[in-house]
């Protein structure tokens, strides 16, 4: 291809686009068919003892250390060998994961499978938001982040839902490796036939930023080398540079809310009485409005700027899981969900995109996988602490109670310490270097 032909957009490249959507909805039903079904049946189906809330809050843990490594691999990686291969390989790793799951004869399978289900989502999901970055244009980072996780988490939300049918009609194990194969045998056929690499975007962008600077040049991180070594990157995104500090550890902290509907939220709702099916809705109302909203959240970002979706979208998080233990019944844990999911959907493409705001594209793709680096982080993170909350006191609740805190206090550390991002609501001052 010649450089003119690297034109930018979602319209220009819909096609890819598309196949990329399809791509990452696969990666959410991916860890999707373990959110409702596993959690909800460790006890009877995987023999985990009754009340050992750190054990079960222990797949989360390998889950999101392992994912938050790979996504530190996978950015830096694909710089190198192209956005393709690495999401090839992500899918390869998948495999096994459903025949885990169905042979396990204990929950130390459950853990390696999720530790196999972390580097399939840290490589697959760090690809497909990457390389639609590269193919579409800064003025529609926002939307392009929405599209990318409304798909992503609406095929989690899809994927609780009918696992939770399928172990009904088929039991757990055999549901799980029906749903599981099907969905990684496809994925690896669309990878190979249908995607194209996106790294020559990247570098026809890099190439027309020095020829033409934009006229809305970014606040990018100044006195950063022009091919930065790994440690500066991250460096600059863990504490040199304190918006990115600012991003980084509101990434951390939100995926304390996942790791908590993950691990916990299926327990508390089957204790309080709820069937598999209503806790598979249940949950799957937090996807749903979490996948959905970033279809408005996204593209608001774009005319608003990035600081006050994120900022308010951890603190109306934060208040939804607050709202589950204020009160009972399945509709109030519904709406609970959906305001918590609703604050997700503000933030959480947002976030990513005021990440890309202000990194220059030679070197944005190593800080997109050291943001999501810290932000998978927080699973491990999040689900120990959760589960030390509720181990102590003996009851799920206080898992909430952490949750929620820890959103209002990350919330007020973004509102002190960012900025907007959005090159034309706050632009780079003039004099300043691409």
């Amino acid at each position: 291809m010649t450089a003119s032909e690297f034109t930018r957009g979602i319209r220009e490249n819909r096609v890819q686009v598309l196949h990329q959507l399809i791509q990452v909805m696969l990666v959410g039903f991916a860890i999707g068919m373990t959110r409702t079904v596993v959690p909800a049946l460790a006890e009877s189906e995987f023999g985990l003892e009754r009340g050992s809330f750190l054990l079960l809050a222990s797949f989360v843990v390998a889950f999101g250390a392992v994912k938050a490594v790979m996504n530190f691999v996978a950015g830096r990686w694909s710089e190198r060998i192209g956005r393709k291969r690495v999401l090839f390989w992500g899918w390869i790793v998948a495999l096994p994961i459903p025949v885990m799951i169905w042979y396990a004869p204990d929950w130390n399978w459950i853990v390696a499978a999720t530790v196999l289900l972390g580097v399939n989502q840290g490589l697959c999901w760090s690809m497909t938001q990457t390389a639609k970055l590269d193919i579409t244009k800064a003025e529609e980072r926002g939307l392009t982040m929405g599209l990318n996780e409304f798909s992503g988490y609406v095929g989690v939300a899809i994927a609780g839902i009918l696992t939770a049918y399928a172990a009904e009609w088929l039991g757990a194990r055999v549901g799980l490796l029906v749903f599981g194969m099907a969905v990684v045998l496809l994925a690896l056929l669309l990878t190979v036939v249908w995607v194209k690499d996106t790294l020559p975007w990247a570098k026809a962008e890099t190439a027309a930023h020095k020829a033409a600077p934009p006229k809305s040049l970014p606040r990018y991180p100044q006195g950063v080398s022009e091919h930065p070594t790994t440690g500066e990157v991250f460096a600059l995104m863990s504490w040199r540079d304190r918006r990115l500090f600012a991003i980084s550890q509101a990434g951390l902290v939100e995926k304390f809310v996942d790791a908590l509907v993950w691990a916990l939220f299926p327990v508390f709702l089957v204790t309080q009485g709820a069937t598999l099916a209503q806790v598979g809705w249940i949950v799957g109302t937090y996807g749903f409005v979490w996948g959905g909203s970033q279809l408005f959240t996204g593209r608001l970002s774009d005319h608003v700027g990035r600081f006050w979706p994120n900022v308010l979208g951890m603190w109306i998080c934060g208040a939804g899981v607050a709202m589950v233990v204020m009160g009972t019944g399945a509709l109030w844990w519904s709406v609970s969900a959906g305001v918590a999911g609703f604050g997700m959907a503000l933030l959480y493409p947002n976030l990513s995109a005021a990440v890309a705001d202000i990194t220059p594209p030679a070197w944005r793709g190593s800080a997109i996988g050291i943001y999501r680096f810290w932000r998978d982080l927080g699973y491990a993170i999040g689900a120990l602490g959760l589960g030390l909350a509720a181990s102590l006191t003996g009851a799920a609740e206080a898992a909430f109670w952490f949750v929620a805190i820890s959103m209002f206090v990350s919330g007020a550390l973004l509102f002190w310490l960012g900025e907007e991002t959005h090159p034309r609501l706050n632009p780079a001052p003039e004099g300043a270097q691409p």
